[in-house]
């Protein structure tokens, strides 16, 4: 008993530096995000105090100059109407691509599959100049459609191969079994294998979502006004009379929290997905 209290007394002081390091670690990873936070609501005299005033008379005139009298409000539906449409055609269609890569076979699915991973693998601005070009021929230039398909192409390529490594781990015997019972292929996926993939399509749609709401290149080239999103509309805060950096601050709170309160909300399964392989046990 001596032995083990002695151990465990050795072993604090390691344990409270670890904790010391991590609460270090996650300071710097939170406190940007909170000094953003907090100079979202600073007037423009506050944010350009030196030294930084951390008690201060907060203001709505930021969001309110952004969002009711600018142009954000429009932004921040055309980055929720993007972003929701371009990860649910994504994931409906990778999930099924992955599936069928997965359970059957099919002639040349290496190179199939090879060539859906290119289209992730090319650089975005390789293709940039070609997409404006037939865009604008098409009718598509300055439209979400446009901006959607452009998004649900490029996390095509991510969910496939993501969700193909899920399939994967997934016992096929769970299929010939409830073949044996007289269920048909497209009951198989629906009723029994993608319930147990369900971590596997929310890591899959996080991903999707992070890169279509924060996608900048194609959303500026394929886009004028109509269509603009968020992360395209900061910039013209950056104006010859100066940078309208509280209103840059409230954008980039605005933006920050959809992707926040989706990890909040299905932490728990992000965090089944990763660790997925356990459903072989």
């Amino acid at each position: 008993m001596q032995d083990f209290r002695s151990s465990s007394a050795k072993r604090h002081p390691a344990e409270i530096a670890l904790i010391s390091i991590a609460g270090i670690i996650v300071f710097l990873e939170v406190a940007p995000f909170l000094w953003m936070v907090m100079m979202s609501f600073k007037s423009r005299l506050d944010i350009f105090e030196i030294p930084p005033k951390f008690i201060f008379k907060p203001i709505i005139a930021n969001y309110y100059n952004a969002f009711v009298e600018g142009p954000f409000s429009k932004y921040l539906l055309n980055s929720l109407i993007i972003d929701s449409s371009s990860t649910l055609l994504a994931i409906a269609i990778g999930t099924l691509a992955a599936y069928a890569f997965s359970r059957f076979t099919i002639f040349g699915a290496k190179h199939i599959f090879f060539f859906i991973l290119t289209t992730r693998m090319c650089p975005p601005v390789v293709v940039a100049l070609p997409l404006f070009i037939m865009y604008s021929k098409l009718g598509l230039y300055d439209t979400r459609l446009g901006v959607i398909l452009v998004h649900t192409i490029f996390n095509l390529a991510l969910v496939v191969w993501l969700m193909r490594g899920f399939f994967d781990e997934i016992p096929k015997e769970i299929d010939q079994a409830a073949m044996i019972d007289g269920h048909s292929d497209w009951t198989v996926f629906r009723k029994f294998v993608l319930p147990l993939a369900l971590p596997g399509i929310v890591v899959s749609a996080m991903f999707c979502l992070v890169f279509s709401w924060n996608e900048f290149l194609f959303a500026l080239i394929l886009t004028q006004f109509d269509a603009s999103t968020l992360p395209v509309g900061i910039p013209q805060l950056v104006t010859s009379r100066g940078t309208y950096w509280g209103q840059v601050a409230a954008v980039g709170v605005v933006i920050t929290l959809p992707v926040l309160f989706f990890a909040l909300v299905f932490h728990k399964y992000l965090v089944r997905g990763l660790t997925f392989g356990a459903v072989k046990t």
